[in-house]
């Protein structure tokens, strides 16, 4: 279970310290699925990075299966089960796919166990194993070879920054029948960044933030609808129907998704 008590994260303007995160509560559940979406700009992305300790919260606390890891760096965050996916994808100069795989899965892989996860991202296993992880694949291509990665790797928390970010339409429908099917495991939470209705479909619980803050948040039948009525526009700010969901606090005082 993962569970964020009043996160806060400001970091360095022009005009002094700027509040990107301000006051975050919320609990995610063993074997959810929490898609998070909202205006671009509102915080959805450092909110994942502070989950996965690239970034540092300025208040609050997170706990990981009741262990507060607020404090811990990203290494010792992954050796607890928890992985991310970035919204932009790091390259690798020298580093074949299909090393990158084994790393992931922390043993040898043939061909067949490559091409088992590459396909899940629309990807063929003899086009791209031997080839490098750099800046020769665009940016669609990175994209689902770190989505395989992850995959191989199979979390207890998995983040993903907008998979469908670069992504055609036939590998973007691939991904989502992988998402439908990791809904089967019950031991992995999932945390989606998005802003497509496909893959909000697929959410046990839509959290929405704007301006560094949860404006809405609660089950998908319960919050999407409202979403689609607003002929939602993740480039404007969020409209005024977003109103909060109160779901009631748990015993530790932090509001349940």
């Amino acid at each position: 279970m993962l569970e964020l008590k009043n996160v806060s994260f400001s970091a360095a303007g022009a005009a002094g310290r700027v509040e990107i995160l301000e006051d975050v509560s919320f609990v995610l559940p063993a074997g959810r699925i929490l898609v998070i979406t909202g205006p671009n700009g509102g915080g959805k992305s450092t909110l994942a990075r502070v989950i996965m300790g690239v970034e540092t919260p300025t208040a609050g606390q997170i706990y990981w299966q009741g262990q507060d890891i607020t404090a811990l760096p990203i290494t010792q965050r992954a050796k607890l089960g928890i992985g991310y996916a970035f919204q932009q994808p790091p390259k690798f100069k020298g580093v074949k796919i299909r090393r990158l795989l084994e790393l992931a899965g922390g043993h040898e892989m043939g061909e067949m166990e490559c091409c088992a996860y590459l396909s899940k991202v629309g990807l063929c296993a003899q086009d791209y194993i031997d080839r490098d992880a750099d800046a020769s694949l665009s940016g669609g291509e990175l994209k689902r070879v770190e989505i395989a990665t992850l995959l191989a790797r199979r979390p207890t928390l998995a983040i993903y920054d907008e998979p469908e970010a670069g992504i055609d339409l036939w590998s973007f429908s691939m991904l989502v029948e992988t998402f439908k099917n990791l809904r089967q495991d019950e031991n992995q939470s999932i945390i989606i960044i998005s802003h497509q209705e496909r893959i909000l479909q697929l959410a046990d619980d839509i959290m929405v933030i704007a301006n560094g803050t949860i404006t809405q948040r609660g089950p998908r039948a319960q919050v999407l609808p409202g979403l689609q009525a607003d002929d939602y526009d993740p480039s404007c700010p969020a409209p005024a129907s977003w109103k909060e969901v109160h779901l009631g606090n748990d015993a530790k005082g932090g509001a349940r998704v």
